[in-house]
């Protein structure tokens, strides 16, 4: 298998990327997933998938949510935040000190009850494909959450890995440099990738699959 070199963006982003899924891909994909061992649900719309994760998990749970678009545009990250029946893990981190409070950040980000995200690219063959600059959403992806909630517009299924590594290359990088260059006045790169093939843990990991075009 070969796999794109994933640096910094060096065209506008492709469009075709964007695309949502055929109902027949849609189907592939969910059984690839299934028989891995992820949990997946397949909603109409964002305000169907912002439901349906704030129903996957159980007053006062302790939540962190990963920086995504996807998660901002269907008002995930601003439910989490606001909610008076759960503790969100990220305005505590945000106030905290990062120079004196650096090490409680990291376990706090890396081992929530529950972790909430989105993925870069979903192969047809039921695997997962999650870029990242800093690393920072990938241990508890992996490991370090308790139960992991991920979210995604089916625009983001694609044949293989191949093709996953192409989507995040000339689609996802582009877009998030922009953003970051916006926001932070610096741009973005991938320097951390997390391909995950199945998850071994039974009801650990859910898939929400959004019939829609979301996020990048």
């Amino acid at each position: 298998m070969s796999m794109t070199t994933l640096t910094r963006p060096s065209v506008e982003a492709e469009p075709r990327w964007a695309d949502v899924a055929t109902d027949d891909q849609i189907t592939s994909t969910v059984a690839a997933l299934r028989e891995r061992g992820f949990e997946v649900q397949v909603v109409a719309d964002g305000d169907a998938a912002r439901e349906a994760v704030l129903a996957l998990i159980p007053d006062g749970s302790e939540v962190h949510q990963a920086s995504s678009t996807t998660l901002d545009e269907i008002g995930v990250t601003n439910a989490i935040n606001t909610s008076s029946r759960l503790t969100a893990v990220r305005p505590r981190m945000f106030a905290m000190d990062r120079a004196t409070q650096g090490a409680e950040i990291r376990k706090l980000a890396s081992a929530p009850a529950y972790m909430v995200g989105s993925v870069h690219a979903i192969t047809q063959t039921g695997s997962l494909v999650t870029a990242s600059k800093t690393g920072s959403q990938l241990a508890p992806y992996a490991f370090g959450a308790g139960k992991l909630i991920l979210v995604a517009g089916t625009n983001k299924i694609v044949s293989d890995l191949d093709q996953a590594f192409q989507r995040i290359d000339q689609h996802s990088l582009p877009l998030e440099d922009a953003r970051a260059r916006a926001a932070y006045g610096m741009g973005s790169s991938v320097d951390k990738v997390l391909v995950t093939h199945s998850e071994i843990v039974p009801g650990r990991t859910t898939l929400i699959l959004i019939r829609e075009s979301l996020g990048y």
